[in-house]
């Protein structure tokens, strides 16, 4: 079933508690095939203004054509609107869709694995469900509007669980309202997966696009915490991007951008410490 949100020049945001509790180097421990899509990331704009969007996973839907297809995801969420787009892309792929949970499906990545006729958690894995997260600025009348919106968004995503699962709307409200983490064994009680994901699928590489990932998301929740604005925030890391060396990509179909900048933990490192050396000096400290 389609569901359509219009988001009225709303961005959602990422949950800053998923964002440090995701674990980038959790991937699928074979993932080359033709028929297999990767969702390893932000969903949405990441910290290049880049990320895992509708366009690429388009792409490589078209790439696989008419058949079965599996997406592998581990993600901290991102943009919900951007996650029901890219569901509604995979409920119309004409073959089934199956979606795995490796680390984490939080917020609009859970959305994204609703997808899936089969939906599968690894044990050690989680979903996260929540209310719309956003940053904004505005008079009271404005800020009384983007809530009364934002009310509606909830309810439409309480909809979605409780259409797939079978719980009641009501009960995966109060679920969001509390910002919940549902692992595997769980999920699949509530209905939300199918099935557990066997343990031989999962495994944990220190590659350098993980230590890329964890630098960044030091640097984001620090800046952040910081009260550095969100738009700083990405330009302060797009300055970075043009510098860093790039890698060979593999053979599986992976939605981050094929030409996104892979870079060393040592240069990642370096930066953070001057991004939080200029935090403090712009503090007095």
């Amino acid at each position: 079933m389609k569901h359509k949100i219009q988001s009225r020049g709303l961005r959602s945001e990422m949950s800053p508690r998923a964002l440090e509790k995701w674990n980038p180097a959790i991937q699928a421990a074979v993932e080359n095939t033709s028929d297999t899509i990767t969702v390893y990331g932000v969903i949405g704009e990441d910290w290049y203004g880049e990320g895992v969007t509708l366009k690429r996973i388009d792409a490589a839907l078209r790439a696989i054509g008419e058949r079965d297809v599996t997406v592998y995801i581990n993600s901290p969420g991102g943009d919900m609107f951007e996650g029901i787009a890219i569901y509604n892309r995979l409920q119309e792929h004409s073959h089934e869709v199956t979606t795995k949970v490796l680390g984490m499906a939080a917020s609009a990545a859970s959305i994204v694995f609703l997808a899936g006729k089969k939906r599968e958690v690894a044990s050690s894995a989680f979903l996260m469900i929540h209310n719309c997260w956003t940053w904004l600025a505005g008079n009271r009348n404005y800020l009384r509007d983007i809530a009364d919106d934002m009310q509606e968004f909830d309810a439409a995503m309480a909809d979605l669980y409780a259409e797939t699962s079978g719980q009641s709307a009501e009960d995966m409200a109060e679920l969001m309202d509390d910002e919940t983490y549902i692992r595997g064994k769980r999920a699949v009680e509530l209905g939300l997966a199918t099935g557990l994901l066997s343990s031989t699928e999962v495994t944990e590489r220190e590659t350098e696009d993980a230590a890329q990932a964890n630098a960044l998301k030091a640097m984001d929740v620090a800046l952040a915490k910081g009260g550095m604005p969100r738009s700083e925030r990405r330009e302060l890391f797009a300055s970075f991007k043009s510098g860093m060396p790039r890698a060979a990509d593999g053979g599986t179909h992976n939605a981050a951008p094929p030409d996104k900048p892979r870079a060393v933990a040592p240069d990642l490192s370096a930066s953070l410490s001057a991004a939080t050396n200029l935090l403090n000096s712009l503090k007095g400290k």
